[in-house]
């Protein structure tokens, strides 16, 4: 069976874009609860993932961090801020990178995803600072182009971005990039997760998913705040509106789908499997990174204990898959 990546981008609700200019002074945090679906998912169906975490979650929560590395998740960094790169100089976004270094030390973090794939041409500096703090791997770019993020013309698999133009590959660029998942059909598809497993319907999600990965890993994305509809929804446009909440109530039962149509593990773990890391580099979280494929189709299996995280069970979505079968595993991924 092919395996992918799947990963979490451990941020606060309000961390997005499109809510900045509207949010309340006095807000309501809810970041516990907000893990509780996504946490009993991965435990349900013992699915390891990347936790792309933010500096400032893993400063307010140092013990949440600590629960996700103990369960066997790999650490991965998510800057501090989650200021885009292209509102920072080199020198701003050097110290977020100090800040959620020092704060994530214990994990050893090789990998980096910058905050809303902000990425780009416009950016490029960021990979040699990347390089220079250790890291091993970056899965910041979107084949795609919108208003907020996207590096049209990029590899749609797993690369090494040239460090004069990050849409080309160079075999000695000195950060492999694992890019978000399309579907090349005429023009990219953006079908990775967030807002797109939100909005994208669940037989059309499963089929584009499986063409990509009869071709090479895909890599999935999920905020907690996409499964989970407890932030306050907010007077917004209808664009910010649409783009924030559409989807939220029937996302659960789609990320059901996924774990058990698909196999995943941690993204560290997938490239070093890949042989695409120094043999030398260590990777995070030890035992953290399983080096075996996980994941199970029964959900008659009783979720792990998780201390205070997993409070909540998973509801009947997940008895609606549990005879989904798995599709092939290939450790070869491609460049196109």
């Amino acid at each position: 069976m092919r395996v992918n990546a799947l990963s979490i981008d451990l941020e606060f609700w309000w961390c997005n874009e499109f809510l900045t200019d509207y949010l309340p002074c006095d807000r309501e945090d809810g970041f516990r609860e907000s893990l509780r679906p996504v946490f009993a998912v991965l435990d349900a169906f013992d699915v390891r993932a990347t936790f792309f975490v933010l500096g400032a979650v893993a400063e307010q929560y140092p013990e949440v961090v600590s629960e996700i590395h103990r369960s066997g998740h790999e650490i991965a960094c998510h800057a501090y801020s989650h200021r885009l790169l292209y509102t920072m100089n080199r020198d701003e976004f050097e110290d977020e990178l100090k800040k959620s270094l020092e704060l994530l030390a214990d994990y050893n973090p090789i990998g980096f995803r910058a905050p809303s794939f902000s990425l780009n041409n416009r950016t490029k500096w960021a990979i040699d600072l990347l390089d220079k703090h250790g890291f091993k791997y970056d899965s910041s770019i979107f084949p795609v182009k919108n208003r907020l993020y996207g590096v049209p013309g990029a590899p749609v698999g797993i690369y090494r971005p040239s460090r004069d133009d990050i849409s080309i590959h160079d075999p000695d660029g000195p950060i492999v990039e694992f890019p978000l998942s399309v579907l090349p059909f005429g023009m990219n598809i953006p079908i990775s997760g967030g807002f797109y497993l939100r909005a994208l319907p669940e037989r059309f999600l499963a089929w584009s998913i499986g063409r990509v990965v009869t071709r090479r890993p895909a890599n999935i994305y999920v905020h907690p705040h996409d499964i989970y509809p407890g932030p306050p929804p907010l007077k917004v446009p209808f664009i910010s509106r649409l783009i924030t909440y559409h989807g939220v109530r029937t996302s659960l039962e789609k990320l059901i789908m996924l774990v058990t149509r698909f196999s995943f593990m941690p993204m560290g773990a997938l490239l070093d499997r890949m042989a695409l890391l120094p043999r030398d580099e260590l990777i995070s979280a030890a035992p953290a990174i399983p080096r075996e494929v996980v994941g199970r189709d029964n959900p008659a299996i009783l979720p792990l204990s998780m201390s205070e995280l997993l409070q909540q069970p998973i509801d009947a979505a997940a008895r609606q898959y549990a005879g989904r079968g798995r599709k092939p595993i290939s450790e070869r991924g491609d460049s196109r």
